[in-house]
C-alpha cells in the first residue's frame, strides 16, 4: 500500500480515525464478541505506524515487534511465559516482542497507536 491517511506535515485525531474490520480468528476469542479494527496510517522506511482497536472480551494472540500507545480504554496482557501482565489505559506506552503469546483482556474497548 502506498498511499496512507497521514501524510506528510499533516494531523489525525486518533479517536476519528475509521478503521477496517479485522475478523479475528475464532479460535483465539476466549470469551465475549470482540471485533477488531485496525489501519495503517503511514510507512516509514520499513516500518509500519497504525491504529487498531480490540473490543471488550478476551482474545489470544501472538504477537509482533511493537511500540505502542494506548489511545482509549482498559486491558490486561498477561503472557503464557509468565511475564509479568501489562495494565493497560489511555496513555500507557508498551512494547511487545515478536512471538510472546499473549491473552487479551479488554475491559473497555481498547483504540492504541502501534509502530511494528
Amino acid at each position: 500500500m502506498t498511499d496512507h491517511l497521514l501524510a506528510p506535515n499533516t494531523v489525525l485525531q486518533g479517536a476519528d480515525v475509521a478503521l477496517a474490520d479485522n475478523p479475528l480468528a475464532p479460535e483465539d476469542v476466549v470469551s465475549g464478541s470482540p471485533r477488531s479494527g485496525i489501519v495503517t496510517l503511514a510507512a516509514v522506511g520499513d516500518t509500519e505506524v497504525g491504529v487498531w482497536e480490540l473490543g471488550v472480551g478476551v482474545v489470544q494472540d501472538t504477537e509482533i515487534d511493537e511500540v505502542f500507545v494506548v489511545l482509549s480504554g482498559e486491558a490486561t496482557v498477561d503472557f503464557a511465559d509468565g511475564t509479568p501482565s501489562l495494565e493497560l489505559r489511555a496513555g500507557s506506552i508498551g512494547r511487545l516482542a515478536a512471538g510472546a503469546r499473549t491473552t487479551w483482556t479488554v475491559r473497555e474497548t481498547l483504540r492504541k497507536v502501534y509502530v511494528a
